[in-house]
């Protein structure tokens, strides 16, 4: 796969294939000078003397030797064309059947032990060939289109790992680690000694292990070592003295909310039934939603990575690396709303990144066949060849140039080379010139031509029909040709645009998404892929280090499917009005659900196990033997029969049969992989590569034609795509679902927080757009809550899910409707001169108080040990009751709608372009219908404000004591609502807000006093009315 093999654009089902090189006249993939396998299509190749390798000698049948080993090692083996059976030739293994030949024997090929150890692999290659054997039609026979810049001998991709049978972290351990772990004779006392002491007890033995002295002198390297075979991470528990009072609070708030509840129900309102009913609803609804998402941070716990440790034990000096290759993908729609230099700065940070660079490839999806998207990537993979060696010569960070150049710190620290200033300064010139082409691209994309775009050589650029297009993939830096300025190879960067046409359904970003998954696994197959928005820039280059230490972890490593990052965001004002940092959510409660089962999925800033994006389950580890009782008589129970004697009968032990049930097992998955993965030869023998890689035996042509293949809009018919593997499809918040079915699988996540955050993106940060993006969230999950996934009903047959973590997925939007009627009722209460509630003794003021101060006193016990400041704390309580009344209360009636009448809801993608001015979208107004009811709400409550207050005034001092209470309810409201109050404002320059607020509520209750009082008006004097009777 060369990054200059230019644009390749097809559709598998209109057999069409044709290559753009460089905007040159697309030339047919059916160029092909060199003679082919009439097997697999690849070339034949030559032989180590330089002549054209011949399989048959007697009819001279073209045939590769990968097709020519295999049909001697697991076929019939004789000619296809003429039947006459193969003949060993120099270099192949002996098989089964071979005589002794009279030519020169190739003695350090006679026994492969690879082929013995790699049983696998072996799987792999007959799957594979056993379909391009056959073929899906007369297209994929050696006449195929394929590009001719592209064609040659069958390559490895970099960072591709052998396949073996071994586990992922049993193959690490046995293929480098061996060679580094010390024995126990390396430590001085010989394995003689342990020998002449294994007759005695285990305490003796281990009496000689413990006092044995140590020689240093054998091995220099033993504490190094030592310090390898540690865990790559480890718990961090909450102190006792943080965690321990808070679950004491949370308890005894339990206690008090139940008594609290019990005198509310058992104290009903007569003169005012229908308010006390509905504040009792409300209220015994806020204590289950309080439930569900206070218990799931009952265990909350921290992680430490150790860095030095993976290096340690993975990037051996003068061994092979073994890091695991990891694929990331970065999905764009629309350029104009996703600026082309906000996904630039994205792919910039990626190949850039801390990580061996042939372990790195980048996936860009353009879901919209963009022209701009297309030629701003070609830019930035130009400008890539001279940033990503800036910054690993002098360790920049971050990594994403905008960000560097732009953050206000002093960039000379910690930097000790001379050439520094000079090359930063030409680096920034390099990038605003970058920056200004790039930004030419887009005012030339402001204005669509008539005819469609024209690419330069005047090809027409196949993606001008946006939702009839074919596929198209690019490799833009790669492998043979993806070299920086100074020669050093380059991550892969890969464009992807998958097939559209109309009465197809594509599933908007799950489906693209899934498309980058197979892609992937066609090209290149790492065994993990990190996932990003086009606006989440890596932040800490380490990042993928991080989550290797949880994922290549012999001990936790094999049942995590995925580590989830924290999302932290740029552009936010100092205040976060609109919480738009979510601090609460992934400080606390992510941490909370960490010492469950793990965070849920939140959409980017994630690394996934493939594995576990296959559908696979996790490794099972051995389970404990039950207790098998004796049939004596003081015993309960029955002796349990010999299995072997009951099942396979006397004399037939289960290891002789256990490797032909293994055989019929694996026979039978694989007639159900092409249902289950669809009908791709080589992405099925990809998927049983545990630990990545792709077919030694594939040639670059063959992989892009099958990726072509992949990204068809048909691929995905009756397969097990969006229903049990990749991206789940059925709501729009895909990652959410996606979490929940790993987690029902009994899979785990862990959450990982390093110190520098590991990535960084941007946010809306005006009103209408934060209220846009918090109703998708909620439509998904109500989406979620009527669909086959709920988390009331599903996942409960494999009993993998836990309670608590099932409490999390649970919360869902609906308190809003109890929340919507909670804070209209203060505005009623004021207005009727009624109330929620009766007069109250001193002994119930005492559940009042206890309540409000175990609130309090969580609150802050949650801050304490979580490190959450009060403000953030505070603006989080703010927007879920603004979030609630507004985004939740929409998203569940579209939701009801959705599900009763089928009626959809289309969501435009958030802008991500910001203004130049700091904060100026912070005022941006645009009128949504999501501001209507917090706006209705607020205005009630403070007409019923100065109407409850003009009643006091005109009832007299008794009346005051009743209102206190009802004023308080009515504060709580107003004051929860001001950030949607002051945005809803507007920019203020000279008036504060606040004062605003204050001056119509203090002028409207001076105004009724003062007609009260009417101090200008004389009073005349009239009859007594006690004495007449007659009120003249």
């Amino acid at each position: 796969m060369q990054a200059s093999a230019g644009l390749v654009a097809g559709s598998h089902n209109r057999n069409e294939l044709v290559v753009i090189h460089g905007h040159e006249e697309p030339k047919l993939l059916k160029d092909m000078t060199c003679q082919v396998c009439e097997i697999c299509g690849d070339e034949i190749g030559l032989t180590a003397d330089g002549d054209l390798f011949v399989a048959c000698n007697e009819c001279g049948f073209p045939v590769c030797r990968p097709c020519y080993e295999y049909e001697r090692r697991e076929g019939s083996q004789n000619c296809p064309q003429c039947k006459t059976r193969y003949k060993r030739l120099k270099g192949s293994p002996r098989v089964e059947g071979d005589d002794d030949e009279e030519d020169v024997d190739d003695i350090e090929h006679e026994f492969n032990i690879d082929d013995e150890l790699n049983k696998n692999s072996n799987v792999a290659e007959s799957m594979l060939h056993g379909k391009m054997s056959y073929g899906r039609g007369p297209d994929d026979d050696g006449n195929a289109h394929y590009p001719p810049d592209i064609a040659g001998r069958s390559q490895q991709v970099s960072g591709e790992f052998p396949v073996s049978s071994q586990p992922h972290g049993e193959q690490m351990l046995s293929s480098s680690l061996h060679k580094r772990v010390p024995t126990y004779g390396s430590h001085g006392f010989g394995s003689g000694r342990w020998d002449e002491k294994k007759d005695g007890g285990w305490k003796e033995r281990m009496d000689d292990y413990h006092g044995a002295e140590f020689d240093d002198s054998v091995d220099p390297d033993i504490a190094m070592l030592d310090e390898a075979r540690q865990p790559l991470s480890r718990k961090v528990p909450i102190a006792s003295s943080k965690i321990n009072p808070y679950r004491m609070v949370i308890v005894a708030r339990l206690f008090i909310l139940a008594i609290f509840l019990r005198y509310r129900i058992m104290n009903p309102v007569h003169d005012a039934f229908g308010l006390w009913l509905t504040s009792v609803i409300c209220e015994i609804w806020f204590a289950f939603s309080w439930i569900l998402d206070q218990f799931p941070k009952w265990f909350p716990i921290e992680r430490e990575t150790y860095l030095d440790r993976l290096s340690l034990r993975y990037e051996r000096e003068g061994e092979p690396n073994m890091l695991c290759p990891v694929d990331v993908f970065v999905s764009t729609v629309d350029p104009l709303k996703e600026p082309p230099l906000v996904t630039a700065n994205t792919t910039l940070s990626i190949l850039a990144m801390d990580y061996p660079v042939d372990k790195i490839s980048c996936y860009i999806s353009d879901d919209g066949a963009s022209m701009l998207t297309f030629e701003s990537l070609s830019e930035t993979a130009e400008f890539a060849r001279k940033w990503v060696p800036f910054c690993k010569k002098f360790t920049i960070e971050p990594r994403a140039p905008e960000m560097y150049f732009s953050d206000k710190i002093d960039y000379l620290k910690d930097k000790v080379q001379p050439t520094f200033v000079k090359e930063r300064r030409a680096m920034k010139r390099e990038y605003e010139e970058f920056k200004v082409r790039i930004n030419a691209l887009v005012a030339k994309a402001m204005k669509v031509p008539a005819e469609g775009w024209i690419m330069q050589d005047g090809t027409p650029w196949p993606g001008n029909n946006t939702k009839d297009h074919p596929g198209m993939i690019q490799v833009f830096l790669g492998q043979n040709g993806g070299t920086d300025v100074e020669g050093n190879e380059l991550p892969r960067l890969v464009y992807v645009s998958r097939e559209k046409r109309p009465g197809f359904q594509h599933h908007k970003k799950a489906g693209a998404m899934n498309a980058l998954v197979r892609v992937s696994g066609v090209l290149t197959n790492a065994p993990f892929m990190l996932n990003l928005d086009c606006d989440h820039y890596i932040n800490n280059s380490k990042a993928a280090r991080e989550a290797m230490c949880f994922l290549m972890d012999p001990q936790i490593g094999r049942k995590v499917c995925y580590v989830q990052f924290p999302q932290r965001f740029d552009g936010i004002d100092r205040h976060d009005r609109y919480a738009n940092r979510n601090t609460v959510f992934f400080d606390i409660n992510m941490k909370g659900l960490d010492g469950i089962q793990g965070p849920v999925y939140v959409g980017t800033g994630c690394v996934f196990r493939r594995q576990a994006l296959y559908g696979y389950d996790p490794p099972k580890g051995p389970k404990r033997p039950k207790m098998v009782s004796c049939d004596c008589c003081p015993c309960f129970g029955r002796r349990k029969k010999n299995p072997n004697y009951k099942k396979h009968g006397p004399g037939v032990h289960v290891e002789h049969t256990q490797g032909y049930a293994d055989d019929k097992e694996l026979m039978k998955s694989q007639m159900n992989f092409e249902s289950k993965f669809g009908q791709s030869a080589i992405f099925v023998t990809s998927t049983l590569m545990v630990d990545g890689g792709v077919p030694p035996s594939s040639s670059p042509a063959s992989l892009l034609k099958e990726a072509i293949h992949v990204i068809s809009c048909g691929y995905e018919d009756k397969t097990e795509w969006g229903l049990e593997l990749g991206w789940i499809y059925g709501s729009i918040t895909e990652d959410i679902l996606t979490g929940f079915k790993m987690h029902c699988r009994g899979w785990r996540s862990i959450y990982c927080m390093p110190k520098r955050p590991a990535f960084k993106g941007s946010a809306p940060i005006n009103l209408s757009d934060r209220l846009n993006q918090v109703l998708r969230w909620a439509l998904g999950s109500v989406e979620i809550f009527f669909s086959r996934h709920s988390p009331l009903l599903y996942g409960y047959k494999g009993g993998n899910l836990k309670w608590l973590e099932r409490f999390a997925y649970v919360n869902t939007t609906f308190t809003s409707l109890p929340l919507l009627a909670y804070c209209t009722l203060p505005a009623i209460c004021l207005l009727t001169g009624k109330f929620i509630m009766p007069e109250i003794s001193t002994l119930a003021s005492l559940f009042f108080i206890s309540l409000f101060l175990s609130i309090f006193t969580t609150g802050i016990l949650e801050l304490r040990w979580s490190g959450v400041s009060i403000e953030e704390w505070w603006r989080n309580e703010q927007f879920w009751v603004i979030g609630g009344v507004s985004a939740h209360l929409f998203a569940v009636i579209q939701g009801v709608l959705k599900v009763l009448a089928g009626i959809d809801t289309n969501f435009t993608v958030t802008s991500k372009a910001s203004d130049d001015e700091d904060f100026g979208e912070l005022y941006a107004f645009k009128w949504t219908t999501l501001l209507i009811p917090p706006t209705t709400i607020l205005i009630i409550n403070m007409v019923g404000v100065v109407a409850g207050v003009s009643d006091a005034i005109n009832n007299g001092y008794q009346s005051w004591g009743p209102l206190f209470g009802k004023l308080f309810f009515a504060f709580w409201v107003i004051v929860h609502l001001y950030p949607f109050l002051k945005g809803l404002m507007g920019k203020q320059n000279r008036t504060p807000t606040i004062v605003i607020i204050w001056s119509i509520l203090v002028a409207s209750i001076f105004s009724l006093l003062w007609v009260r009082i009417d101090p200008f008006v004389l009073k005349t004097k009239g009859p007594d009315v006690k004495q007449c009777g007659l009120n003249c």
